[in-house]
């Protein structure tokens, strides 16, 4: 078996039965498989605005995730119309942009802006309020919802706006760019904190009218601030924007550990402490392609990864993973396609495409369940935000836009 290079990616040539093989098709595979899926699921629902099921309708799995159900997450539907974009479906991409625009004004109990993170999935109506997820609890006998789901995390916020954003630069309508500045808006005065090191916190968890307050500051959601308010200084400059920017930037700066050759995951919950001891890829990797200008040096953090997020051919949510994250190993596939590592961006197209399910989804992860070694909200007693063997949209959408070519933070696209 011989190894030859070709246009960035690998050829290999089996000569065991003098079989030729052709060049590597792995990527416009990908490609072709999560885009049609992505387009499916939009055109499978009513005309209008539409938020899809960040997991598709699912059969005996566990109780503990009943609350996926139906459940449309905010950053998987982002991700999504980012997505579609690069794919070349706009009429369905503009779809799920006008679902998140609608939320932004028609919250069923604020009305500051800000967007919950998650909807119920399926046809919205564009009368009245949008609609909160929630199911029927048997062992309460009562409606139940979700405290993160109707909670608003600051990065989930960034990652509609960077959505909201693309859909402005592609058609010039208006409400799209109006949308962004309200949700920004929203960030900008609550999220802000000024004690060193200086960024923006987690977000509200919790139910209206007085959801708790998350003071620990992530560097995955000042990133993604610092990629959305850039982006939005790049459509309408002002000073404000730069000025926001720049602070979720120099948070994100403040995160790189040089003699280590890695990021902080962010603070403890008193939003100062610097939390030294987990990791998200996320966090590690983003940094390289959602700022302008990077220093050189933060290229090394892939040696931190391949040693820490590592499993088997792909990689892992947390330092020393139990399982593959698909998401992750699309977003490490991004990073290094957009970054000229073409070596390492080939190698995980194949891992991609096995982590199919059906009509081109993608499990979130081919173990029954995966940790991220998080917990979802104040009042967890454990690290409970787990992936599971589930086709997921978020992990779909990732793939489709790393295999696109698709910068999801500033919407530029690379020549396939």
């Amino acid at each position: 078996m011989k190894r030859l290079g070709l246009a960035g990616c690998s050829v290999w040539l089996l000569t065991l039965f003098s079989v030729p093989v052709m060049a590597d098709q792995s990527r416009p595979q990908l490609e072709r498989l999560t885009c049609a899926a992505l387009d499916r699921a939009v055109l499978s629902l009513a005309d209008g605005p539409v938020l899809l099921a960040s997991y598709p309708a699912f059969e005996g799995h566990p109780p503990a995730i009943i609350a996926l159900r139906g459940v449309a997450f905010t950053y998987d539907n982002a991700l999504a119309s980012i997505a579609l974009f690069g794919c070349g479906k706009p009429q369905s991409a503009e779809r799920i942009a006008d679902a998140l625009t609608y939320a932004v004004d028609n919250d069923p109990d604020y009305h500051d802006g800000r967007l919950r993170n998650a909807y119920v999935a399926g046809s919205v109506k564009t009368s009245g309020p949008i609609l909160l997820p929630g199911y029927w609890s048997q062992e309460r006998n009562a409606w139940n919802q979700d405290a993160y789901q109707v909670g608003s995390a600051t990065g989930n916020q960034a990652w509609a706006v960077l959505a909201l954003l693309e859909a402005f630069r592609q058609t010039q309508t208006p409400r799209y760019l109006q949308a962004a500045e309200k949700i920004l808006l929203w960030t900008q005065r609550n999220t802000y904190d000024s004690q060193a090191p200086a960024g923006f916190i987690g977000g509200f968890y919790g139910y209206p009218p007085n959801p708790v307050r998350q003071g620990w500051k992530s560097t995955e959601h000042n990133i993604d601030l610092a990629a959305a308010w850039d982006a939005l200084n790049r459509i309408k400059a002002s000073a404000e924007s730069a000025t926001q920017a720049r602070i979720a930037r120099d948070f994100v700066d403040r995160q790189w550990l040089a003699q280590e050759g890695r990021f902080l995951i962010g603070t403890l919950p008193d939003g100062r402490t610097a939390e030294h001891q987990r990791s998200g890829l996320d966090a590690q990797i983003w940094p390289l392609i959602a700022v302008r200008q990077p220093p050189a040096d933060w290229s090394r953090v892939f040696g931190f990864v391949d040693q820490a997020h590592r499993f088997g051919e792909g990689y892992g949510f947390s330092r020393d993973p139990d399982g593959l994250w698909t998401e992750g190993t699309a977003q490490a596939a991004a990073v290094a396609h957009l970054t000229g590592a073409a070596d390492k961006a080939c190698a995980l197209w194949p891992v991609l495409i096995a982590q199919q399910s059906t009509d081109g989804w993608l499990f979130a992860t081919p173990q029954a369940q995966i940790s991220t070694g998080l917990a979802i909200g104040p009042d967890s007693t454990s690290n409970d935000f787990f992936y599971y063997h589930l086709p997921h949209l978020g992990a779909t959408a990732w793939a489709a836009i790393a295999a696109s070519g698709v910068n999801p933070f500033t919407g530029a696209q690379e020549a396939n």
